[in-house]
């Protein structure tokens, strides 16, 4: 997968269990290469704790002094970063960013997604030595991401592109089931009618009119075998529990 070649770059985490929760975003979503910039508490058990049964990306992450190093043979690093500075870097959103750190992975080359602290993000320094800019278009009036949620947002992205490269389906295949026949939705009415028969439900109306009306919603639905199966059953019983409650006690 194009995605072995993406790595997650933590730039000086303060709280470990940031660092657990971004490793537990990124496992979800097929990303397995953590590299921690001087971070404040690692290794650590809320860290464990927070990763969920991501221990492994804990244990096999890469610590770092500088930035520099961590990306080191790198040959593209996107800095993620709330704040537009005054740095002329090409800005771009998480979708058009996977797009592209996708594709560049895809031909071999190590791509490094850079996140910086928790209370300040990156600084202008660290921003220089990326090649884009990645900004989570957050509403203006509350901006600021957890850490673990921005990483979580890229990752997803990245997830969604490789999935796409590859030709992958994106969402499991449902149990489909065979259609209910002509013959067997015309019993399934014929019951229907018998039922509201029962309950009295056309004392105060058209049957006529009222079947008609039920034909249209059922054959918009299209009912499976199995959905047939269920109706048939819910008629039944309600006939049933209808003439319970009509005998003498």
């Amino acid at each position: 997968m194009s995605v072995e070649n993406i790595r997650i770059v933590l730039v000086n985490t303060t709280h470990p269990g940031n660092i657990g929760s971004a490793a537990r975003a990124m496992k979800t979503m097929g990303l397995s290469s953590l590299y921690l910039v001087d971070p404040v508490d690692f290794p650590s058990g809320e860290a464990r704790a927070l990763s969920s049964g991501a221990t492994d990306l804990l244990e096999s992450a890469v610590v770092t002094q500088t930035l520099e190093e961590a990306i080191a043979d790198c040959e593209l690093v996107i800095g993620a970063s709330a704040r537009v500075r005054g740095i002329s870097l090409e800005l771009t959103d998480p979708r058009d960013t996977a797009q592209v750190a996708v594709s560049e992975a895809s031909t071999g080359r190590k791509v490094a997604l850079v996140f910086g602290r928790e209370d300040r993000g990156l600084t202008n320094e660290e921003l220089r030595l990326c090649h884009r800019q990645v900004h989570i278009p957050s509403v203006a009036e509350f901006s600021s991401l957890n850490l673990a949620a921005s990483v979580q947002v890229l990752a997803y992205e990245l997830r969604m592109t490789s999935l796409s490269h590859e030709g992958e389906a994106s969402v499991p295949e449902v149990r489909e089931y065979e259609l209910a026949s002509s013959e067997q939705m015309e019993s399934f009415y014929t019951h229907l009618r018998d039922m509201l028969n029962d309950v009295g439900f056309f004392k105060s109306c058209n049957p006529e009119k009222i079947m008609a009306k039920l034909r249209r919603i059922y054959g918009r639905s299209r009912l499976d075998r199995m959905e047939y199966n269920i109706m048939r059953g819910i008629l039944t019983e309600t006939q049933a529990a209808v003439k319970n409650l009509r005998k003498p006690s």
